[in-house]
Formats: structure tokens, sequence, C-alpha cells
């Protein structure tokens, strides 16, 4: 009988599906380590500034030509992946303990998440701009339409949002243009822009970080390597002590699942309403596409719920600890870039080369000019500094921002860090019509057009609003 008990356990450990899952994060991990290597040995890469993590990503992309090789990747687990990494992401930033800062002023930060908002609606005008009349009179040989009206879309959540959002609302759009007989890749189509904005985002900034440097317009300074973490940072005193039996990172990790687990509830919930007609095909479709802000939500309100449970004295330990949510944070956000670009397709990418070039080359230009523009104008005596740290953001992520600034302000001495980080409070507040719009233009190409034109309108209000007369 033991022997019969053990032999079970030992198939079902073994079983084909739970080491399929483990081969998938095998390989993100040897994809992470070479692409550590490569960054750290060769001088160019480490000079364009990509991100390790994307770096990983190409990898795996280059060794899917393989075909042996391919048929290892479950696509479907990299987007899976991708999803659930970025809302966890979110979570652990939205759980860190908040800081009092005075380095960046109210106007400044509502001005910068004004910026953030202003550069989507212009990279959607940009992306439909380009979709609508590539599906009205563009044919691949052999294959039809293979745009959607409203993948253009697409060009905002992929560079201003990155991986994870360009996958949500990439599969929403490939639902909907599936729905009206459109052969429409907009997962692919989404990670692909993704990608390419990592690109843009580093490669760009720093080519013109260096023309700059050349014309005396500004100095990249040498900073050494960042060893800034001291015991101080792991332990700031009054929390859980080292001699427990369960470590501090298991509690900060718990409590992040705990977090996401709330977001599930809540998304099942919403999701069993009745809501009619506008909201099985509105507002529905778009609730589980929001798990990363459910996710700051609810990890703003378990913060707060903690904090309120210390002061009131039902809480004796600080559990949140800022030093381990920024690493575990971090964790989840590599892994969503590396499983987000692994899981492009080139096979769907060779039936909208041409759109996803035009997309991706055009948002990168105007969104290039429009933010400088805008930055002279909101960043008075530190133009540079937040141009680099805003472009790098909304054509990456924020980590690209980060990067960028650091060449040129490596102990932030400007403003420019504080701004990236407090923008996300006015930016979600005010990007919440564009997250409606999302919902919206799928429905139709009428529906597509209305939103074209509602986003030109919030631009015009939204720049006349940066631009406004300032008192000196």
């Amino acid at each position: 009988m033991i022997l019969s008990e053990n032999g079970m356990a030992v198939a079902s450990f073994a079983a084909d599906d739970v080491w399929s899952v483990l081969v998938q994060f095998f390989i993100v991990a040897l994809a992470v380590l070479a692409g550590n290597i490569l960054r750290r040995k060769v001088s160019v890469l480490r000079r364009s500034l990509i991100p390790t993590a994307l770096l990983g990503g190409f990898i795996i992309l280059l060794l899917e030509l393989w075909p042996a090789f391919n048929g290892m990747i479950d696509k479907k687990f990299m987007a899976t992946l991708t999803y659930h990494a970025l809302a966890l992401g979110f979570i652990s930033m939205s759980l860190r303990p908040s800081r009092e800062t005075n380095r960046s002023s109210t106007r400044t930060v509502i001005d910068t998440g004004t910026l953030t908002v202003a550069t989507y609606m212009i990279q959607g005008i940009i992306g439909l701009a380009v979709t609508i009349p590539m599906f009205l009179f563009w044919r691949n040989p052999g294959a039809g339409r293979d745009i959607f009206y409203t993948g253009g879309l697409l060009l905002p959540m992929g560079y201003g949002q990155g991986p994870g959002q360009a996958l949500n609302f990439g599969t929403i759009f490939q639902n909907s243009a599936a729905a009206q007989d459109i052969a429409f890749e907009g997962i692919d189509f989404g990670l692909s822009i993704a990608a390419v904005g990592f690109i843009v985002g580093s490669a760009v900034g720093v080519i013109y970080m260096n023309i700059l440097a050349k014309r005396n317009r500004l100095s990249i300074r040498e900073h050494e390597d960042d060893n800034r973490y001291t015991l101080y940072d792991y332990d700031k005193g009054n929390e859980l002590p080292h001699s427990e039996s369960v470590d501090k990172l298991t509690i900060v990790v718990c409590i992040i699942f705990l977090t996401y687990f709330l977001v599930y509830l809540f998304m099942l919930l919403i999701n069993r309403l009745d809501m009619g007609n506008i909201g099985e095909n509105t507002i529905k479709p778009l609730v589980y596409g929001f798990n990363f802000l459910w996710g700051i939500l609810f990890g703003t309100l378990v913060r707060i719920i903690i904090r309120s449970l210390r002061k009131k004295g039902l809480m004796h330990r600080e559990y949140l600890n800022e030093f381990l949510l920024n690493r575990v944070g971090g964790l989840f956000f590599d892994l969503m870039i590396v499983a987000g670009t692994a899981a492009i397709s080139f096979d769907n990418l060779r039936a909208i080369w041409l759109p996803l070039t035009v997309v991706c080359v055009a948002g990168a230009i105007v969104t290039f000019i429009y933010v400088k523009r805008v930055c002279i104008r909101i960043y008075p005596g530190y133009a540079y500094e937040g141009f680099f740290s805003m472009f790098g953001m909304l054509t990456g992520t924020a980590s690209n921002g980060m990067i960028l600034l650091r060449e040129i302000d490596p102990r932030y001495e400007t403003p420019a860090a504080n701004n990236l980080v407090l923008q996300n409070i006015p930016a979600m507040i005010m990007g919440l019509p564009i997250m409606l719009l999302l919902g919206f233009a799928p429905r139709s190409l009428e529906a597509t057009i209305i939103t074209l034109c509602a986003l030109a309108v919030l631009l015009l209000a939204a720049t006349l609003f940066l631009f406004r007369r300032r008192k000196k």
C-alpha cells in the first residue's frame, strides 16, 4: 500500500502538465540570465540602455526561428504570465508606504499627468489615422483584410502602457474583429508595438542624448555602480524580526497575492451583474482587461487599512517593507517584459508588417516632437531631464525613463524623478475617459470614427491646459 501511494505521488509530480509549466519558467529564467550576460559583456548593448528583460525576450524570439525550439514555447502561457505579472507588479508598487516629498509642486505633478494622458491621446489619433484608411483601402495579397480599424488604439497601449495592456486590449480587439469576420491578430500587433516601444524609448533616447552632448547642450555624467541599499532599507525598525519563524519576504508576497485575490473577487462580482446591452458589450469586456487598475485601487486600499490598524494599535508590526516590495515588483515587471516579448508570433506578423511599421514609426516621431515641445514649456530649468524621463516612459516603461534620466541626472537632483512617480494619480483620473473610449471603439467603424473625433477634442483641451499662461 505504501509503495502504491508513493508511486501515485511520484506520478503526480512527474505529470506532463506540471513540468510543461515549469519548463516555460526555465526558459524565461535562462533568457534573463543570457540577456544579463550580453548586456554586461557587449559594450554596444550596454550603452544602448535596452533593458535586460527585453534582451531576454529577443533571445527567445530569435530561438523561435529554430523549429525544434519553437515547439517548446507555449504562447498561451506566455500571454497569461504577461497578463498576471502586470497586475502583480502594480499591486507591489501600490502597497509601498507613502513618502512625504516637497520636491515637486502640485501644479507640476498635474501638468505631468496631463502630459501623460495627452500623449496617449495623440498616439491613439496617430494610430487610428493609419489603421482606418488601411482597413478601407489596403489588402494583404492573398489574405484579404488583416488590419482592424480600431487596431491603431493599440499604439498608446503598447507605447504608453507596455506589454500588459497591449496584450489585454489586443485580446479585446482581436475578439471584436473575429466577431465581425476580420482576421486581425490583435495580440501580436499590440505586443509587437510594445517591443518596438522599448527599443524606441532606449535607442532613440540615447542617440538624441549623445547628439545633445556633442553640441554641448547637456553633459552625460559618469556615475558609479548603484550600491545605495543598506541594512536600514531592509529593516527600518518595528518590522517583522529576523528571528521569526516566517521570512519577511514570505509575508510581503502573501499580502500581494491576497490583494490580487480581492481583485479577482471584485472582477468576478462585476462580471455577474446584469448591466443591460450597453454594459454587456462595453463595460464587461473591460473588467478583466483592467486587472492592473483594480490592482492599484485594492493595493492602495489594503495599504490604507494596514496603516489604520497600526495607528489604532491593533497591528504592532510594519509588514509592508518598501525595499522588498520594490524588489518583488521589479521581478514581476521583468517577467512581464520577457513573457510579453516571447508571446509574439512571427507567423502572424507577416500579415500585418506594413501597418505595424507605419504605426510604430509615425507614433515614435509624433511622440518625440510633442513630448519635447511640452517639456520645454512645463519644466523650466530642467527641460532635458523632464524630456528624457517622460519620453522613455511614454514609449517604453517607467524604468526606461528612469534609466535615461540617470545618464544626465544620476543623483536625481532635479524634480524629474518625483514627477514621474507622482503623476500616476492625476493621470489615472484624467485617463478614465480614454479607457471608456477604448471599450466603445471596437463596436463598429462609426464608433471608431467617433472615438477619433473625441480624442482630438480631448487632446485640444489638454494641450491648451498645458500651454496656458503661467504666473511668473
